[in-house]
């Protein structure tokens, strides 16, 4: 019994320097983890003028207006996006809300609609108007400069208009959306286009960046790219859709 028990004690010591061993070696040769850097915002201050200005009627003066394509056409903009009785929307960037109520019958009372934004004052008044209005299936929901604050997987369109040169963190925002959609789902863009010596010098000031930039970053993010559509004179519209694997 004696030297059953001490082979046995020198066994484990065997096997416990093995052990040893093989985690140092491990230890040894495992590659460092590497971890990206936070990402810089590329626009400091965009949002600096919504943040001063938080009086919602001087902000419907400049976006409810018929001189601004976006309201003028908003019929052919929800048309646009094809079918959606049923489905589950964001507007992200929703502002004073017009698009989002638009959406909201198109959506149907099985179809639901998130109304996202940043501005606690532009979030009351979109919570406002849809309970005058009865819009039970609109919810209005606080995004961050980061992310858009949407469940992973609850959405089958993502839209956003004139909001993505808005995006002080593209590259996060981008891949909040990516995982906000469903496999399959739609990233829906409208923004201004931006050309030198043609566009207005607004614009060329205060957009980012032009469609060339906005389709690679959106693509970078995972994104397919599916469509444009050109009905807009200042404005494009891209399609992207998620991969449905």
């Amino acid at each position: 019994m004696l030297q059953i028990s001490r082979s046995t004690k020198h066994l484990r010591c065997a096997l416990l320097m093995a052990v040893l061993c093989a985690v140092a070696a491990c230890s040894h040769h495992a590659a460092p983890a590497v971890v990206a850097p936070p990402e810089t915002s590329v626009r400091p201050g965009i949002n600096k003028a919504y943040a001063d200005d938080p009086n919602v009627d001087s902000w419907r003066g400049r976006f409810e207006i018929e001189s601004r394509e976006i309201w003028s056409e908003r019929a052919k903009i929800v048309a646009a996006l094809g079918p959606l009785d049923g489905i589950t929307l964001a507007d992200v960037g929703a502002g004073t809300g017009f698009l989002a109520r638009l959406f909201t019958a198109k959506v149907g009372t099985k179809g639901r609609v998130f109304a996202v934004d940043i501005l606690p004052a532009f979030l009351e008044h979109m919570r406002t108007e849809a309970a005058r209005e009865g819009l039970t299936n609109m919810q209005v929901l606080e995004g961050g400069e980061r992310t858009c604050n949407l469940a992973v997987g609850s959405c089958d369109v993502v839209f956003s208009s004139d909001t993505y040169h808005h995006f002080e963190y593209p590259r996060s925002m981008n891949a909040s959306i990516f995982a906000a959609l469903k496999p399959g789902g739609t990233y829906a863009v409208i923004d201004f286009v931006r050309i030198e010596g043609t566009s207005r010098k607004w614009i060329l000031d205060h957009v980012r960046a032009g469609e060339e930039v906005v389709r690679a970053e959106i693509e970078a993010a995972g994104f397919e790219f599916v469509r444009a559509e050109r009905f807009l004179q200042e404005n494009y519209l891209l399609l992207f859709r998620k991969p449905a694997r």
